[in-house]
């Protein structure tokens, strides 16, 4: 059995889909974070600068200070100590360094000679449990390269040693003076990972992870809600036929139950005209039954009034005759009778319809039967049956259908008063068999085509006009149909049967 190809849809794409819109909304929401982000840092690089120039700025007054203060303290002198180690010397010269840096918070400094090393060192603003009156030990190696470099040049010199989490400012002054050799240096540190700016950025950043993550599980939980409730409505729907549409539940989202109430509403106008539209069919197909019975019941009446009267005029002809009259009287009631017969036999096919009896069938075999039964009455009027078939076995119910060719095949040979060709023909199709009896005659006049398969409508005098009426209630039983169509020249007629397991 062969069966039509499953329908197929192109999904949309996935911009179009709700679920791909939040897709892109939740990237877009993330470049807008990413870029934040980047724009935080860049503000705290810039502003990691400026406070790296105004330490920078400091430490170089600082300097200034120192050389102002030891100006002031060798002023007058023009020998310089004997010692540079002595006590007295030092603790003077420690003095001039703390008086410079005394207000200067997180300036340290002294004052080195090129021979000697350190002759002062103070940092009066640590913040430690007391003084801090050693020279820092790691950055003796820099404090010794700017102080020369300071001496050698007789210029002030600035350095800055950048690292991960600290920048360190150093700054060296050549000292005028008794002292052959001495420049004053001042050092600061400015520490990038930490201050209100630092904190500002950790707090910014923080802010816009936990914000890409909320969007990311909101979007999250948006996609399977709506993916879910979706979901539960194409079920719903797809679990009822399609011309009888369901009336959906709400989902609880807003907007789904906005659409959901539209249907709802359509569903119920479409039920309540549908039922309207039943109930006026039904008016209607009782009115047509209605109409169709007083037609068959003028047929019938028709019909069966030429019989009765010829009875009766036989009946009173041997009332009054002899035997030889009574005889023939009595055999042309029998053979009115036997057309009455045949006449309700013909009656009840077309009232009573009943389920075929389906069988596999070998439809050669069936055409070939139909042309043998109908030989000799076509070889006396000179009409040659012609079975055209290739072998083919198709369900049905053999004894209805060879009935309604029987019908098709008398009406062509009564149709060739003058001799011709009958032509049985079948060929299968995709899912149907096609059945045809074809002539070479006049064909159907065009006023008749449109009634030719009514009850009782025929051109012949002798015809009771329900032959093509009981061909197309098997046709209608088989679940198929009959149809006409003009030859060249002749008619044709063509019994479909869809292809249905017996």
């Amino acid at each position: 059995m062969m069966t039509a190809p499953a329908s197929t849809s192109t999904a949309p794409p996935r911009s179009r889909s709700l679920r791909g819109r939040l897709v892109v909304l939740w990237v877009i929401s993330l470049i807008s974070a990413v870029a934040v982000g980047a724009v935080l840092v860049a503000l705290f690089q810039q502003s990691s600068s400026d406070r790296v120039g105004r330490a920078d700025a400091l430490a170089s007054r600082a300097c200034d200070a120192i050389v102002d203060n030891y100006q002031f303290y060798t002023a007058g002198e023009t020998e310089a100590p004997a010692d540079l180690h002595d006590p007295a010397v030092q603790r003077a010269l420690q003095a001039v360094v703390v008086m410079a840096l005394a207000r200067r918070t997180g300036i340290e400094g002294g004052i080195w000679q090129q021979n000697e090393g350190s002759l002062a060192y103070a940092f009066p603003t640590y913040e430690g449990t007391g003084p801090k009156t050693d020279l820092p030990v790691a950055e003796q190696g820099a404090i010794r390269t700017i102080n020369t470099e300071a001496w050698s040049e007789e210029r002030a010199v600035a350095a800055r040693q950048t690292g991960r989490q600290q920048t360190m400012l150093l700054h060296a002054c050549p000292l005028p003076g008794p002292i052959e050799g001495v420049t004053a240096w001042t050092m600061t540190r400015e520490y990038t990972d930490r201050g209100a700016g630092y904190s500002q950025l950790l707090g910014g950043l923080a802010v816009l992870f936990a914000s890409v993550l909320a969007s990311a599980a909101w979007t999250t939980h948006l996609l399977l809600t709506w993916s879910r409730k979706l979901g539960a409505l194409e079920a719903g729907i797809a679990r009822h036929d399609g011309l009888d549409p369901p009336l959906l539940a709400p989902t609880g989202e807003r907007e789904l139950d906005r659409i959901i109430g539209g249907l709802n509403a359509t569903t119920s106008k479409l039920r309540g005209a549908r039922a309207e539209a039943e109930r006026l069919s039904t008016n209607m197909a009782a009115a047509e039954r209605l109409a169709a019975l007083g037609r068959v019941a003028a047929g019938i009446a028709h019909e069966i009034r030429n019989p009765i009267a010829a009875m009766r005029l036989k009946a009173e002809n041997a009332l009054l005759g002899d035997d030889a009259r009574r005889r023939g009287a009595l055999e042309t009631i029998l053979v009115q009778i036997t057309r009455l017969d045949g006449l309700l036999r013909d009656l009840l096919t077309l009232t009573h319809r009943s389920e075929p009896q389906w069988q596999a069938a070998d439809i050669r075999v069936l055409l070939e039967t139909c042309a043998d039964l109908h030989r000799d009455v076509a070889a006396r009027q000179s009409v040659r049956l012609v079975v055209d078939c290739v072998a083919v076995t198709w369900p049905l119910d053999p004894a209805r259908i060879g009935r309604a060719m029987d019908n098709l095949v008398l009406n062509a040979i009564q149709a060739l008063a003058n001799g011709g060709v009958v032509i049985l023909s079948a060929t299968a199709t995709a899912g149907a068999l096609c059945l045809r009896v074809a002539d070479d005659g006049p064909g159907v006049p065009d006023a008749m085509r449109p009634h030719l398969f009514e009850p009782f409508v025929t051109d012949r005098a002798e015809g009771t006009g329900l032959g093509l009426s009981i061909v197309k209630e098997i046709a209608l039983a088989h679940h198929g149909a009959v149809s006409y169509r003009p030859g060249n020249p002749g008619s044709v007629f063509q019994l479909m049967l869809p292809l249905r397991e017996p």
